[in-house]
């Protein structure tokens, strides 16, 4: 099945790229660990994060924003030796700061959706040239989430936010999946 060019042959990333990638996310508490993750992706390649994303999940407590917000400084120190995650103390303190944000949004989830007008937006976009490290959109995130007390949250951050959770679908037009999405939606 053709797929898109950044994903490789590894069984991981086909799976995320299949079932993941540019789905649709509304659950909070996804919504969350993908803003995470895509944070602790930076400089990184995403590969890498996914091997590394189920032992986030086990010393992140399921991405439980409340229990995030709760760490110590002690339980950052603590995570710092896992060898399992990405051992980077800004990143962790990032997730903390992030949780403690989002605790203090109103709607986080509509927040979010509401930068693409609170329906996914379907881009045709032919290959790795035609595709944007921002937008327009992603800008307007990332400096309303800043505002808003969350760190790590740059244009490019929240633009592949938006790439992972659905928010755009920018599977590339030789893309089986994109076949079957745009057929549906546009």
């Amino acid at each position: 099945m053709p797929r898109c060019f950044w994903c490789t042959d590894d069984p991981l990333y086909i799976a995320y790229h299949d079932d993941e990638w540019g789905v649709p996310q509304r659950d909070p508490v996804a919504l969350f660990e993908l803003l995470c993750l895509e944070g602790f992706q930076a400089g990184l390649s995403w590969l890498t994060v996914l091997k590394k994303r189920a032992r986030f999940r086990q010393v992140l407590f399921d991405f439980d924003v409340e229990r995030i917000a709760g760490m110590s400084d002690a339980d950052i120190e603590t995570r710092m030796q896992d060898a399992g995650i990405i051992r980077n103390r800004a990143k962790l303190k990032a997730a903390r700061q992030n949780a403690r944000a989002w605790l203090a949004l109103p709607d986080p989830v509509g927040l979010l959706w509401s930068f693409v007008g609170g329906a996914p937006k379907i881009n045709h976009f032919a290959g790795r040239a035609d595709l944007p490290v921002a937008t327009p959109e992603a800008e307007a995130m990332s400096r309303a989430l800043k505002k808003a007390g969350f760190t790590f949250v740059g244009p490019t951050i929240c633009y592949a936010f938006m790439q992972a959770c659905g928010m755009v679908m920018d599977h590339t037009t030789d893309c089986d999946w994109y076949r079957g999405v745009s057929g549906m939606q546009d």
